[in-house]
């Protein structure tokens, strides 16, 4: 057997396991909606479907940053709080400081982007676990915005702004056209571009890509500003639908990012990870939190089957590394 046919054939199981993994999310997706049309007369109908997916392009959002920072083996538990901060930033550029409306989105973005600057900077120069930097972080960015509002929603944001949240060119509802328009743009970067695939190699084996001259250092950090200015793009999304600035806003909403991401295919471990996917596991939340609200399932046992989910999602993950190694 040649070199080539001996290499192909090593690569072949993992790219089968790929495509497993995304039939299994697509099979969960499809099982979801049969029995939540079976249980809710009200599922099957076009207005709950733009409902889902309103709802589901905040979370999406968040969860391709998610994504990026997982495929490198790290791990972002800010998001939630982030996504309220930028929100809460951007709203008071607007209807306290009376600034333009691209201005206060620009904030909202830099917002996301300084705190994703912070998580990595505290991870690779102060060489503190993801785990304790983000918790950290969580905390920091929740606070500030309750100081920031003394805890109390600011509304009254301008039309433009509010667009983007409630606007729906040809019937489809904004979020929907700028989580799908995100989605493509951050799976073009982590399939094509050397930024993905870098992000990638760093998951799979850090030690071999410092051996290729990968400055892991400075990758963390590009991932950790990515996922920031992610968070910024929901928290943009979240006000402009609620139209005000909530400091409460994205309180969970990383366990849900986290569990989308992990539902789609990305391992938690590092090394595998796939845009589609994490758009198909995002659906999946969409849906489950859907069908859990026509159900009438208190928010209480939401969280609680939102947490049972992301630990099988985990143990999932463990079986598929199992039967590639």
């Amino acid at each position: 057997m040649s070199v080539e046919a001996s290499a192909e054939t090593r690569r072949a199981p993992r790219r089968w396991s790929r495509l497993a993994i995304r039939s299994e999310s697509l099979g969960i997706l499809a099982l979801l909606m049969i029995g939540l049309s079976i249980l809710s007369p009200y599922f099957l109908s076009v207005s709950n479907f733009l409902n889902i997916l309103l709802a589901t392009s905040v979370i999406g959002v968040l969860a391709y940053g998610a994504t990026f920072v997982i495929a490198a083996a790290g791990i972002d538990l800010s998001l939630g709080s982030v996504l309220g901060l930028s929100g809460v930033v951007g709203a008071l550029s607007i209807i306290e400081l009376g600034l333009p409306w691209p201005v206060g989105i620009l904030l909202c973005l830099a917002t996301g982007a300084i705190c994703g600057l912070i998580n990595g900077l505290l991870n690779t120069r102060g060489n503190i676990p993801a785990f304790i930097a983000t918790l950290g972080m969580l905390g920091v960015a929740r606070g500030a915005a309750l100081v920031l509002t003394n805890g109390v929603p600011v509304y009254g944001l301008a039309d433009p702004r509010v667009y983007l949240g409630q606007g729906r060119p040809l019937g489809i509802p904004t979020p929907v056209i700028i989580f799908l328009l995100v989605g493509a743009v951050c799976h073009f970067v982590l399939a094509y571009t050397s930024f993905g695939k870098y992000a990638l190699m760093i998951g799979d084996n850090e030690a071999a890509a410092r051996a290729m001259g990968v400055h892991v250092e400075r990758q963390r950090i590009a991932l950790y500003v990515l996922s920031g200015t992610m968070a910024g793009i929901a928290g943009l999304l979240f006000i402009a639908r609620v139209n005000s600035g909530d400091p409460t806003a994205g309180a969970t909403y990383e366990l849900t990012a986290i569990t989308a991401t992990v539902l789609g295919g990305t391992s938690l471990f590092g090394g595998r990870a796939t845009i589609v996917g994490t758009l198909i596991g995002a659906l999946i939340m969409g849906v489950f939190q859907n069908g859990l609200d026509l159900l009438a399932v208190s928010s209480v046992y939401q969280q609680m089957a939102i947490g049972t989910v992301l630990v099988l999602a985990v143990w999932l993950d463990q079986l598929s590394r199992g039967r590639r190694q």
